[in-house]
């Protein structure tokens, strides 16, 4: 392993992996009082610039990608109330996040919007500035069912922008992919919503598996083109270990471009920032724009810059992580934000993650994976 420094005070070198502090990075060294760099880095030269805020492991919908209902049924165990991190504590570690080095923050979940108040988070997060002076980019992902009534009070709050899930138009084929009573235009008039509040551009994200739902990526193509907003395809991915995954429900991303180009001729667009994960292409017409997000057929994981806390307040350095590193207990044991703050710079210090430029490797399939519907897409 190379020689990774944890700059944490007075924390012992773990003999063995544990659920708190001293357990985080077992096999490194920690240099008490080192002080953490202005911006964080990986051991593969990755900055952090990205934080996704997972505020609830609860959502109304079973998608069958998500929340198969048969794991998740009404005797699931959901995390209590209590053992999430409240909102202070979550705005904390984000001023923390934001003077290293992150410039966009998510919320996410489960379904955001189910954690009652969450405006309340926005309202604490929006006055966040970077170290340059500039606003962070403060977005939410939600599957859009709650929009009607939150979207004027996420943008009052503070809200940017907003990204909306929806994986058909056709409500029979919605109803088999979401699995909840919810009809589509309930989720439209949500977008609508968002577009009269002013949350734009308005990013709509469709997960595609191949017999289940790819009759609609010419639906949803015609549909959004010309909206002005962006309508991005997900590849199937095989996050957690409930969702049925097989590589041959997976339709590539380069095969979704060649459909929509053929009735609609598409050119490829330079990303807008480094570790973007969509591929863009917009429309020749000037219609618009289309996103591919190609976690299995073209990994990103060279350029990942991406943490996410879960809501009861541990840090996970990818989306199909096996473990996570609790920051809940030190940061309720009353650390400073300066020992804080080297904690957080100690866990993607360590960083090493790239699932999904190893994911056909041999014992990779068998990888313990988090949920999900626990820490968000």
């Amino acid at each position: 392993m190379s020689r990774v420094v944890i700059p944490v005070k007075d924390m012992r070198v773990p003999s063995r992996p544990s659920s708190g502090p001293a357990g985080w990075l077992p096999g490194v060294e920690v240099v008490p009082g080192a002080g953490a760099a202005a911006v964080w880095r990986d051991l593969r030269g990755r900055p952090l610039r990205d934080l996704r805020i997972s505020v609830t492991d609860r959502c109304n919908f079973r998608c069958t990608y998500c929340m198969p209902r048969d794991v998740f049924g009404v005797d699931y165990p959901f995390m209590a109330h209590s053992d999430m991190l409240s909102f202070e504590e979550m705005a904390r570690l984000a001023a923390l996040f934001v003077a290293h080095g992150v410039e966009k923050i998510r919320i996410t979940g489960g379904e955001p919007l189910m954690r009652r108040h969450v405006e309340n988070l926005i309202a604490l997060l929006a006055p966040l500035r970077t170290p340059d002076g500039r606003p962070v980019d403060l977005t939410l992902t939600t599957n859009g069912s709650m929009l009607v009534n939150k979207a004027q009070l996420l943008k009052d709050a503070g809200l940017q922008r907003i990204s909306v899930s929806l994986d058909a138009l056709d409500d029979a084929r919605f109803a088999q992919m979401s699995d909840a009573g919810t009809p589509v235009r309930k989720v439209l008039d949500g977008i609508e919503a968002a577009a009269r509040a002013g949350l734009d551009p308005i990013k709509i994200n469709m997960v595609v598996r191949r017999g289940r739902n790819d009759d609609q990526i010419l639906p949803m193509a015609r549909y959004f083109r010309g909206s002005g907003h962006i309508l991005r395809f997900i590849e199937f991915m095989d996050v957690g270990a409930t969702n049925g995954w097989i590589m041959d429900e997976v339709v590539p991303g380069q095969e979704l471009v060649d459909m929509i180009r053929a009735e609609h001729p598409l050119e490829p667009v330079a990303a807008n920032h480094y570790g973007e994960v969509a591929e863009r292409w917009r429309y020749i017409d000037g219609a618009g724009e289309i996103g591919v997000i190609t976690s299995v057929s073209h990994a990103f994981c060279g350029s990942c810059t991406r943490m996410r806390l879960s809501p009861e307040g541990k840090l996970y350095l990818c989306l199909f992580a096996d473990q996570g590193f609790d920051i809940r207990e030190p940061l309720r044991a009353g650390v400073s934000d300066a020992e804080l703050a080297d904690m957080l710079a100690g866990v993607w210090g360590g960083r090493l993650d790239n699932y999904s430029e190893r994911r056909g490797q041999e014992g990779m399939a068998e990888r313990k994976r988090i949920e999900m519907s626990y820490i968000g897409g």
